[in-house]
């Protein structure tokens, strides 16, 4: 995402979309009420009476709207914006859709820049395009291969498959793993050029096998190529891959997989009861106590007036704030910990403890969690 302009006094943005990826940060950034701009064309008014609406010619003008519904379509990397035209040459309070694309230019005018919107637009601009990463979780009959775009995790393929077993004395078995094998490998030489890193993962020799046979066929592919263990294979084994941690670094960049890894990280640091504080009311406690380093919030939240207050507090103590797509598997266990949790600087107790664990024993102690150390 590139700013183009920003008037404080007025509250206006001008900001260039760059990737798939600023066009869900432009969804969410985007409120109800705020006067959206952009370069669209609509049917002249001005044509002969006479003349069918369909048959008018579509004009390319720079219109204004009050936005009333906000909606980002993934799959077609578009992101619509419909209400009421504010600004414009001719059809003034008539509603009109905004179709926005990668490469698009828009004005977005807002009251105030809350603080998830503060988080969103440093994230776009601090983001340096998307650099794709594919990642294949594969064993025999059972593979998933998808790509990692920045916010986007976008499927590719998955090729579940059955095999006939080694025992058969026609040689089947073979045949049916080297065609697997064979169309495994034709799906990613298809991405890898495009591709940062192409991860293979999966539980037994395939991911090892497919290596091989990636390098033996592409030599240039080796520098991309780098290979993980996982327990499982296919959608699961890429979910257990980006929460892991195992593939920080081929991962750098994708913040699909920074999302998973930091969700994990907060619920490793729940269960040792020392590092993390859960829900509203303990990361409000955590923030104001400055204990909080990183506070993690479900795009659910950020038009929430309650939380606006932390978040503004948080930005204020240089505590990062990354917002969680309520869509994916972060999002739905950040969800089930109250939609928000921070991971914290130093040990920390809420004020009044915390309620009782779910499916612990009643009167079950607290794990331990320690008092902040001298000088933290």
């Amino acid at each position: 995402m590139r700013l183009l302009h920003q008037d404080t006094a007025t509250g206006l943005l001008k900001l260039r979309i760059e990737t798939p990826s600023d066009l869900w940060r432009i969804s969410r950034l985007t409120h109800p009420g705020d006067l959206v701009g952009a370069s669209t064309t609509r049917r002249d008014p001005e044509a002969p009476e006479e003349t069918p609406g369909a048959q008018r010619e579509r004009r390319r003008v720079w219109l204004v709207v009050r936005a009333e519904q906000v909606e980002f379509h993934g799959f077609s990397k578009h992101v619509r914006v419909t209400g009421p035209i504010i600004e414009g040459p001719f059809d003034l309070g008539r509603h009109h859709t905004l179709d926005l694309g990668e490469g698009d230019e828009l004005s977005v005018q807002k009251e105030e820049l809350g603080p998830g919107d503060r988080a969103l637009l440093e994230e776009g601009l601090a983001s340096r395009g998307d650099p794709a990463v594919v990642i294949a979780a594969v064993d025999w009959g059972e593979s998933s291969i998808v790509r990692l775009r920045g916010r986007s995790v976008e499927p590719i393929a998955d090729v579940n498959r059955t095999l006939a077993g080694k025992r058969y004395a026609t040689g089947q078995g073979e045949k049916d793993r080297e065609a697997y094998i064979a169309e495994l490998a034709g799906l990613l030489e298809r991405e890898a050029p495009s591709a940062k890193t192409v991860v293979i993962a999966g539980p037994g020799f395939l991911k090892e096998n497919l290596y091989r046979r990636l390098v033996e066929r592409v030599p240039t592919l080796k520098a991309k190529l780098v290979v993980f263990p996982t327990a499982e294979s296919g959608r699961t084994g890429v979910d257990e891959l980006l929460r892991s941690g195992k593939a920080t670094a081929a991962l750098a960049g994708a913040a699909a997989a920074e999302e998973s890894d930091l969700v994990e990280r907060l619920i490793t640091a729940l269960a040792g009861g020392r590092r993390a504080a859960v829900g509203p009311v303990e990361v409000t406690q955590a923030v104001e106590q400055g204990a909080a380093e990183t506070v993690l919030v479900s795009e659910g939240l950020l038009r929430s007036p309650e939380m606006a207050a932390a978040l503004d507090q948080a930005k204020s103590a240089r505590a990062r704030v990354f917002i969680v797509r309520d869509e994916g598997e972060a999002g739905k266990r950040l969800a089930a910990l109250g939609k928000i949790g921070a991971l914290l600087r130093y040990d920390w107790a809420p004020t009044g403890g915390r309620p009782e664990r779910a499916g612990a024993p009643k009167g079950s102690p607290e794990p331990p969690r320690g008092a902040p150390r001298d000088g933290a």
